[in-house]
């Protein structure tokens, strides 16, 4: 019998973040991860480099048979979403294949949080300046104010597994300051990238006492979850065998070393090669 896993797409591996809470709500599909690191990082590129390459991934998915892909990517939700959606998936052989991404359910649902009404994104330069967070609030929650701060040090510092050391308390101070100097009743944080959940702990201490602190993943399998029950047409074309397999466009052996810290499991993957 063919598999039609469902695809779970990062630059890296931040996204297994979002895949782990996936997993752990919906755990009867199959998956298939790919991580670009290869790459990574897409947070500094432009948009038309991070759609190319978004795109090359997400063709990669529909080769294995996923009719459905996640981008567990907020650059690339950011930056090459729409166009795939509106552009390229009606002139695939089967337009009826689907990709959704992290920052709509984030923004349907971030006004819950809040009692003053002032949320911070937190997130790669690429994705403040793309400026989808503030955009997609706005048609959500319009009553809102937005901040955005971003923090180019963080996902180095997670990388390279310092994002638990003393150095890396100074770069979260620093950019939390420059968010509350923005204004100083902020009193929600959204994580707008999947490398910071491994922050949280620190984000935490520096936070204003009593802040929310929003991660993706959770947010992001429940909405899955309704998107599937909403889309009969498209649960009923998933393989349901539990399986999951890992790809990575760079060095294996690197990527598992790394990719266990963020799912929170051992990975074994296998290479990619992109055309």
């Amino acid at each position: 019998m063919a598999t039609a896993p469902i695809g779970i797409f990062d630059s890296g591996y931040g996204g297994l973040t979002v895949f782990r809470s996936i997993v752990q709500q919906l755990p009867q599909y199959d998956y298939l991860y790919l991580g670009d690191n290869a790459r990574s990082p897409y947070g500094p590129r432009s948009f038309e480099t991070v759609y190319q390459y978004t795109l090359q991934c997400v063709e990669w998915f529909f080769r294995q048979g996923c009719p459905l892909v996640i981008l567990a990517c907020n650059t690339a939700s950011a930056k090459a979403l729409r166009t795939i959606q509106q552009k390229d998936l009606p002139q695939m052989p089967d337009p009826t294949r689907r990709v959704l991404g992290v920052i709509r359910p984030t923004t349907e649902v971030i006004g819950r949080y809040t009692k003053s009404g002032k949320v911070g994104i937190l997130g790669t330069r690429g994705t403040v300046q793309s400026d989808s967070y503030p955009i997609e609030i706005g048609k959500f929650w319009p009553g809102l104010q937005v901040y955005q701060q971003a923090c180019p040090m963080w996902v180095p510092l997670v990388e390279n597994n310092e994002h638990l050391g003393d150095g890396a308390d100074y770069f979260v101070q620093e950019y939390l300051q420059a968010l509350y100097r923005q204004d100083q009743d902020i009193d929600t944080l959204l994580l707008a990238c999947t490398h910071y959940p491994l922050l949280q702990s620190k984000i935490a201490q520096y936070a204003r006492p009593g802040s929310t602190i929003l991660g993706q993943g959770e947010i992001v399998a429940a909405s899955l979850a309704d998107y599937l029950q909403r889309h009969p047409e498209m649960e009923q074309r998933l393989s349901k065998t539990g399986q999951r397999q890992f790809f990575t466009t760079d060095d294996p052996a690197g990527f598992d070393a790394h990719a266990s810290i963020f799912y929170g499991s051992p990975v074994q993957s296998a290479h990619v090669h992109l055309d």
